[in-house]
């Protein structure tokens, strides 16, 4: 990450420019050159604080931008993009670049400006500002993020107290924000970067391992890489293969995870195959496994499942000769998107007009959009666009197979919220993948998730600390203060007579309803964490505290307590797949 020492020369920079990116059209070079002449005639003269040249900044984000194939108006907006106010007038520039892109250039310059550094209202009403922005051009984001990183480049010119405000910042909104939209590159060195500031003995101890083992990696490496090689070649299929040790953040996370020092860490390599058709790609896995024994649940299909900024790949982790090696495999199309993300849309192409981008196709400008549509506190929408948004998704998915996308940490709570708001209101059980779950645990990529509801069951104050979307949070605590509820109440357990009871209904939205029902028992039963659930008391067995006692989930009568000992429950066949863990709430 060490970065190279740029000449000083406009005229030298700028035919530089040219001779790497090479596939701009001729009337796009003359209104770059344009641009940065322009610049040059404002700023030639001026210096920044470590005494270098004043356009050396915007020239490097420039380059930048180039390296994520972005059309020729992106360039020169990262060209112009600091110099709004600084050193000339709106006119000027505007005779320079036209009334659009100027307005452009203007948000990018606003953007640029704002720092989230402390945990004030200011900073939110910031981020406010700023999503408003990126949700109406996604350009001003990826420039916005080009000029992060340059920053992060060379944030040694700042002091040490701003570095680490600059670090955390990068590491708790644009690290993230370059994840959402898919840039992966971006992504990880803006990671690596930071914690090279926020932790620098940490970042000094990875690299010295990582290097340390360069030349054992390398033999390693070129041993499975001859290997795939091979075996491609014999079925046909034509592929490139590269390989790297991961990246130090990665490492770093692995370490906290696992509660390991980096050279006690061994799945610190991942390799790539690249190849032609997703048909090679599952050829290429079938290989990859026949030629190492694969880890159990290390394997992830992105190919048939994409994340939600558009990555596919397929993802395995094998044992090859005796260490952890990761593998993804996916075509050099995948690829393309992997590395540059939304900004793929925009890639140029010789002698044709940059490809027309549709935003509602996004996952992350449509929530975008939902965001700055919500009537929120400046607070709320930063908490839900850094707790939420940027947060890491999982997907799950009704019954039926539809697909709901929930940040990692989500509960069958705001599972049932994001199906439909009365779902969420008259929650009282949740299935897993068929199996019983408290609706107080955070769910699983790919479950298959089924709400059971009832219309006696409602909202409580105890759900807050369970849900992590913020229409959840917004729906319980709009039904608490509309049924004036206050903070101390509990509801009490409901229970049903046997023939009260009718059967479920299953719902197209993957619900379960169950029928009114009588109460017959006033004590509480708690599972987990939660006692708001619709419940019977076995008449065989008639449980009372402080009797051991067990849930049992039959379909139509929501779930009935035994006591663990119950001659009747100790007879159904199969109980184990169908039974829950409850306890008496001793509260």
């Amino acid at each position: 990450m060490e970065q190279n020492v740029l000449t000083e020369n406009p005229d030298k920079l700028l035919s530089d420019f040219f001779n790497t990116f090479t596939d701009y059209s001729e009337e796009d070079k003359s209104r770059i050159k344009k641009a940065w002449d322009f610049l040059i005639e404002k700023t030639g003269n001026l210096k920044r604080a470590d005494s270098s040249a004043y356009y050396l900044h915007p020239y490097r984000v420039a380059v930048i931008v180039a390296e994520y194939r972005l059309d020729a108006d992106c360039v020169i907006a990262a060209l112009l993009h600091n110099s709004i106010f600084d050193n000339f007038s709106e006119e000027e520039i505007k005779k320079v670049t036209g009334e659009n892109l100027f307005a452009l250039i203007k948000m990018i310059h606003k953007i640029s400006m704002i720092h989230v550094t402390t945990k004030t209202l200011n900073q939110a009403d910031a981020v406010r500002k700023m999503l408003f922005a990126i949700s109406d051009d996604i350009r001003i984001i990826i420039v916005s993020l080009a000029e992060r990183l340059d920053c992060m480049r060379y944030i040694k010119i700042f002091d040490d107290v701003s570095q680490k405000n600059i670090a955390q910042e990068v590491l708790d909104i644009w690290a993230p924000l370059a994840d959402r939209l898919g840039i992966k590159q971006t992504k990880n060195e803006l990671e690596d970067l930071s914690l090279k500031y926020l932790n620098p003995d940490v970042y000094q101890q990875i690299k010295s391992i990582v290097a340390s083992k360069k030349d054992e990696r390398s033999e390693y490496l070129k041993k499975t890489t001859d290997a795939i090689n091979e075996a491609a070649e014999k079925a046909g299929i034509k592929i490139s293969v590269s390989s790297r040790a991961k990246h130090f953040y990665s490492i770093y996370q692995k370490m906290r995870k696992r509660n390991k020092e980096a050279d006690e860490l061994f799945d610190l390599l991942a390799m790539r195959i690249l190849c032609d058709s997703n048909a090679d790609c599952y050829t290429l896995l079938g290989i990859v496994h026949s030629l190492w024994k694969p880890l159990e649940g290390r394997f992830k299909d992105y190919i048939a499942m994409p994340k939600a900024n558009g990555y596919q790949s397929l993802h395995t982790t094998v044992m090859a000769y005796g260490k952890p090696l990761e593998i993804q495999i996916r075509t050099n199309a995948m690829h393309n998107i992997a590395e540059h993300g939304v900004a793929s849309h925009w890639l140029y192409k010789k002698g044709m007009t940059k490809d027309s981008v549709d935003i509602k196709s996004l996952p992350l400008f449509n929530q975008l959009q939902q965001l700055v549509d919500e009537h929120m506190t400046d607070d709320a929408l930063y908490s839900e666009f850094k707790n939420n948004l940027l947060k890491d998704k999982i997907v799950v998915f009704t019954p039926n197979g539809d697909v709901k996308q929930l940040p990692v940490g989500s509960t069958a709570i705001d599972f049932a919220y994001a199906v439909h708001s009365k779902i969420g209101e008259t929650i009282c059980g949740a299935k897993a993948d068929g199996k019983i779950i408290p609706v107080s645990v955070p769910l699983k990529n790919t479950q298959i998730i089924e709400i059971i509801t009832s219309p006696q069951s409602h909202p409580t104050e105890n759900q807050l600390s369970y849900v992590t979307t913020y229409k959840a949070k917004q729906k319980i605590k709009a039904w608490l203060s509309a049924n004036q509820v206050e903070s101390t109440q509990k509801p009490s357990v409901k229970s049903a007579d046997d023939e009260a009871l009718k059967e479920t209904h299953v719902h197209k939205s993957g619900k379960k309803r169950a029928e009114k029902s009588s109460p017959q028992h006033s004590g509480k039963i708690k599972i987990g964490n939660t006692t708001n659930f619709v419940i019977t008391v076995a008449k065989c067995c008639n449980p009372h505290y402080p009797d051991e006692i067990i849930g049992y989930v039959s379909r139509a009568r929501g779930i009935t307590i035994h006591k663990k000992d119950c001659y009747v429950y100790n007879r159904i066949r199969e109980k184990e797949n169908r039974s829950v863990d409850v306890e008496w709430d001793e509260e």
